[in-house]
């Protein structure tokens, strides 16, 4: 559970991961475990809320939250693999119909 919540718009956010093939063993490594570090940081301050592996590729999608859209590129940019990172981004607004919140009257 995130110890601080983060104010502000929810985004999808759709990670590919291009780190290439070549990259030695050893920095493959560190950079997987540097991001896990950064991604549980960003999960402890509130922006991180979902994260789901998508099944048969090195791919990734979430549900971020940020107060601006520049706050959250600016979180995505201090991941560690930011520079092998295809990143899709989508703002996302509340439907009327999302049971999450309620029916209107």
């Amino acid at each position: 559970m995130p110890t601080s919540t983060v104010d502000g718009e929810e985004f999808l956010v759709w990670i590919r991961n291009e780190l290439p093939a070549s990259t030695e063993a050893d920095e493959r490594a560190r950079l997987i475990a540097a991001e896990r570090v950064r991604v549980a940081e960003l999960v402890e301050q509130g922006i991180v809320r979902r994260l789901w592996r998508v099944a048969g590729r090195r791919e990734n999608v979430g549900i971020f939250v940020a107060a601006t859209p520049n706050d959250l590129h600016i979180a995505l940019e201090s991941l560690p693999m930011f520079p092998h990172l295809n990143i899709t981004v989508v703002a996302l607004a509340d439907h009327v119909s999302d049971p999450g919140i309620g029916r209107p009257s």
